[in-house]
């Protein structure tokens, strides 16, 4: 049964306290959710593709940006403690010929000894460095999943795979655009500065009301678009290269690691 949490009290949820919540099977997205913990983007591949995949992040690293390889079969990771990447997460999507087949709670039912994941940075991890320098996250605030988008700006291609780059967007208010740059600028191994920001139309956005990803978010007024690349750009790779199998996060349901959001911050002591 679905368990609905206060956003104060989901932030303030320890990692394995959130974990545990979606083992039993609350589903909302992640972002806002134990706050000062990084989290992680997930693509599951059979092992003859894994190589392709590692090969795509190393080529993409803005969009890819790679904290975890797992052994082939593996559910663990060093990411989190007793952890189990085949329940753990909110939701998941099954795909079979680079076609969604299923968005499961749960992929127990759907997993081989064969699969390699790769855990990827996820921009939620540094949603806290940003609401601790004064910017609102307007998703949060509307209860809503982030938006994204595919662009068109091609990734690098690798082997076998290939796609497009994906981005999140928030809204940010003008005059806290420069502090967001900075302050994202610090992570990058959780996707770091912007890509883009202002005109969508420069990535091939038409219309920010309909996210490929995600939900819509209303923008306040002197808010101003800004675009990071996203951990969602492997699922675009495999909708584009079809594999024969994977498993992944339903983008913004990510998997919330026990590694502190200072441990990914230039810098940090």
């Amino acid at each position: 049964m679905s368990t609905v949490y206060t956003q104060d009290e989901r932030a303030r949820l320890a990692p394995e306290t959130a974990r545990a919540v979606f083992r039993s099977g609350t589903v909302e997205p992640t972002s806002g959710w134990s706050h000062g913990y990084a989290q992680a983007n997930m693509i599951s591949v059979p092992e003859d593709w894994a190589y392709d995949v590692l090969l795509f992040a190393q080529r993409n690293r803005k969009p890819c940006p790679v904290l975890d390889v797992t052994d082939a079969g593996a559910s663990g990771t060093v990411l989190a403690t007793g952890a189990d990447l085949r329940t753990d997460l909110p939701k998941y999507r099954v795909w079979e010929g680079g076609e969604l087949v299923d968005e499961p709670t749960d992929v127990l039912g759907h997993w081989r000894k064969d699969l390699v994941t790769f855990l990827i940075g996820c921009s939620f991890t540094f949603e806290f460095a940003l609401t601790t320098a004064g910017i609102p996250l307007r998703h949060v605030e509307q209860g809503r999943n982030v938006s994204m988008y595919v662009t068109n700006r091609q990734c690098r291609p690798a082997r076998r795979l290939h796609g497009p780059m994906v981005v999140s967007m928030r809204h940010v208010p003008a005059h806290l655009v420069e502090t967001a740059t900075r302050v994202s600028g610090l992570m990058p191994e959780v996707h770091g500065a912007p890509v883009h920001v202002g005109a969508p139309i420069k990535l091939g956005i038409q219309d920010l009301a309909k996210p490929d990803f995600g939900d819509p978010v209303r923008p306040l007024r002197g808010d101003v678009p800004v675009f990071w690349a996203c951990g969602v750009t492997p699922q675009a790779a495999l909708m584009a290269s079809r594999p024969p199998f994977a498993i992944t996060h339903a983008p913004g349901h990510m998997f919330v690691t026990d590694r502190p959001d200072s441990e990914y911050r230039l810098g940090a002591q």
